[in-house]
């Protein structure tokens, strides 16, 4: 199991399409992808999970990679987040 906490660059948070990127990208590996966020926790394989954790710009969210692929996909994710997803 990888933990790796993450703050959210991103202007506006975590909104459809930095959302939408990132699940895309989960989708993408076997293991179980999961994250929390303040109160909650969310499955990034969901764009609606994502979405109701309400993630704003500055927000810490810690991502837990449970699986086969585990290192891959923490890296990928990771790096993406760091990016700014697309924006």
């Amino acid at each position: 199991m990888i933990r790796q906490v993450v703050t959210i660059k991103n202007p506006t948070g975590l909104h459809l399409s930095p959302a939408g990127l990132l699940c895309k990208a989960a989708m993408q590996f076997e293991c179980k992808i999961t994250f929390q966020a303040k109160n909650s926790t969310g499955n990034a394989k969901s764009v609606l999970s994502i979405l109701g954790a309400c993630v704003k710009s500055g927000d810490e969210v810690e991502f837990i990679f449970e699986g086969e692929d585990e290192e891959a996909a923490a890296r990928e994710i990771i790096e993406m987040i760091e990016s700014g997803l697309g924006e």
